[in-house]
């Protein structure tokens, strides 16, 4: 029985469904997740380099143009993933640990082979998976720092989590998640969704130093472009309007050159900070009294940053098109005095024209007056020639009665030249 003819992408959307698969986990379990920024360079360095782990560990790997790979290693498993412009790496280690953050996950992994990782480390973070108990607030004091403790009941209380956003003395930040009846689905969900808040939103955090860079630009060029405007009405020489739309052009082009900077970051940043929003909703934490939460604490920093980032860009694009309108009057007051210029150039060639016309006919006149002239002469010369043979002729009567058909035959002659010349000018 013949089947239908697949779409080329069948397959590959569909198994994009399944993409990042979720790893389970059991307290306790130690976890270390790495985020590295690479931009969009190209991949085969990471590839390389996770091929060599793969082959020091005796581990099949297949990644062809795979962005995720998960395998067990021994003493340790791995999930790497590629994004647009990151990379991670997340080690997992499943067994009590005598205190926590101490005996990370990452110890486990080859010094040598972390420290090459490809790319810049813009993320680093220990998981501890506990079972459920109450660590203490000793505990809480010796791994976190108290100002900044943040603590929640997720997964609609199978859960608590405790951070405090910092980075410790090893370069790694720290949370602590506290298994009060977590599947081993659930619990990885939970780790991987938390990783990911804090991924997302330390990448969504590099559109913020840079909106900061351009701000004093981006209000320079709102007051130079407020100052322009204003000189519009006042402009009376061409001149004038002339330099003032050379320099309306250039701070548009310093404007487009400061978006195209910008709008990549700035739209990357949005949409950053919209997984970190899905995120927080989907691990939907409740209060632990006394602390703030960890949504909370996010979402009263990360807020205000993207607005910052958002208002920026629309100060951008608004300051774009008022350039664009202001040029655009300018350029069409221009072309009306242009106009105006050019129909009185018109109007004087036009009267030019027709002085070059009266000219042309009163020069016509005294050239058929002259030819008329010679030819009389001519005709006379020509009558004295014959009287000379002999002939007995009445020179000047027959030389004065020329006159008025040799004139009326070189106005016609001329006058036939002339409507023939015009015909074809037509």
């Amino acid at each position: 029985m013949n089947k239908p003819a697949d779409h080329p992408l069948r397959y590959a959307l569909a198994n994009e469904l399944h993409a990042r698969p979720v790893v389970d986990l059991v307290a306790p379990e130690q976890a270390t997740h790495i985020a590295m920024f690479t931009g969009s360079s190209d991949q085969s360095a990471e590839r390389a380099h996770l091929t060599a782990l793969c082959a020091r560990y005796g581990v099949a790997l297949a990644l062809d143009e795979a962005t995720h790979f998960t395998a067990d290693f021994g003493p340790f498993r791995l999930k790497w993933e590629r994004h647009t412009e990151f990379t991670t790496y997340t080690f997992f280690h499943r067994g009590a640990a005598q205190e926590p953050f101490v005996e990370t996950a990452a110890a486990l992994v080859p010094v040598d082979w972390l420290a090459d990782l490809p790319g810049r480390r813009m993320v680093a973070a220990n998981v501890a998976l506990l079972p459920q108990g109450d660590p203490g607030a000793e505990t809480l004091i010796r791994h976190f720092v108290p100002d900044s403790l943040c603590r929640g009941l997720v997964a609609n209380g199978a859960a608590e989590v405790t951070t405090d956003f910092r980075i410790h003395g090893d370069g790694y930040s720290r949370i602590l998640v506290q298994d009060r009846g977590l599947m081993p689905r659930q619990a990885g969900r939970l780790v991987q969704r938390l990783l990911e808040m804090k991924t997302y939103r330390d990448i969504a955090f590099l559109a913020l130093p840079l909106a900061r860079e351009v701000t004093p630009a981006v209000t320079r060029i709102d007051h130079s472009l407020a100052e322009l405007t204003a000189r519009m009405r006042a402009l009376s020489a061409e001149d004038d309007e002339r330099a003032l739309l050379d320099q309306l052009m250039s701070l548009s082009t310093e404007i487009e050159e400061s978006i195209a900077t910008t709008s990549y970051r700035f739209s990357a940043a949005a949409a950053y900070n919209a997984l970190v929003i899905a995120r927080m909703s989907e691990i939907r934490e409740r209060r632990v009294e006394g602390y703030p939460t960890i949504c909370g604490f996010v979402e009263r920093r990360l807020a205000p940053a993207m607005r910052t980032c958002e208002s920026v860009a629309q100060r951008q694009l608004s300051l774009s098109e008022r350039a664009t309108r202001a040029a655009n009057l300018l350029r069409t007051r221009v072309d009306i005095k242009l106009e105006g210029q050019n129909r009185d150039l018109l109007a004087s060639m036009d009267r030019r024209a027709r002085l070059q016309l009266r000219l042309q006919q009163t020069v016509e006149g005294l050239s058929v007056a002259a030819i008329t002239y010679y030819v009389v002469s001519l005709i006379g010369y020509l009558l004295k020639a014959v009287e000379g043979m002999g002939a007995s002729l009445p020179v000047y009567l027959l030389q004065g009665l020329s006159v008025p058909l040799v004139a009326l035959l070189v106005w016609w002659g001329a006058r036939t030249v002339r409507k023939k010349l015009e015909g074809e000018e037509a």
